[in-house]
């Protein structure tokens, strides 16, 4: 079962370092692990996917809350977030291929963001099984080089 953590942490060298030990020392295996900077220049936000049961999940973020530079930790259950990812993939095309790569591109509202005589690089956002969908379809083109940004989550809040 995988588990969706957004974790606010003071933005402080070495946090990430902390944090990821954590992970290691414990036998914990971070699945995806995505940082970067909110509205207040002293916060970051941290996503982190991990794999487990209840009991993993239980330990992680008891060992997480326990860590001085996390101020906040949420574990976001189905339905109570929205996420994306973001990928950067290049495929190989030819005179014939290169229409059909273009209107998958079209489906899937990805943006192609560099056109070569022999491959295009394209950008593609969305939830987990958009992302593994157009991936796949794309695989019998050639995907030669391929970057993910692993998932970033909002929680869902009407206020």
């Amino acid at each position: 079962m995988r588990h969706t953590l957004s974790v606010l942490v003071e933005n402080k060298f070495g946090v990430l370092t902390r944090i990821a030990g954590m992970f290691s020392g414990r036998g914990f295996n971070i699945d995806t692990l995505n940082v970067g900077p909110t509205l207040d220049p002293s916060t970051s936000r941290m996503t982190i996917v991990v794999r487990g049961d209840d009991s993993v999940l239980d330990q992680v973020t008891k060992q997480l809350r326990k860590l001085v530079d996390v101020i906040e930790l949420q574990d976001f259950n189905e339905n109570q977030s929205v996420d994306r990812e973001l990928v950067l993939l290049r495929v190989s095309v030819n005179p014939q291929s290169r229409a059909e790569v273009m209107q998958l591109c079209d489906i899937f509202r990805a943006k192609i963001i560099d056109v070569q005589r022999h491959n295009i690089s394209i950008e593609v956002t969305g939830d987990e099984s958009k992302i593994s969908k157009f991936i796949f379809l794309m695989e019998p083109f050639g995907i030669s080089d391929l970057t993910r940004t692993g998932k970033i989550a909002l929680a869902r809040r009407d206020e």
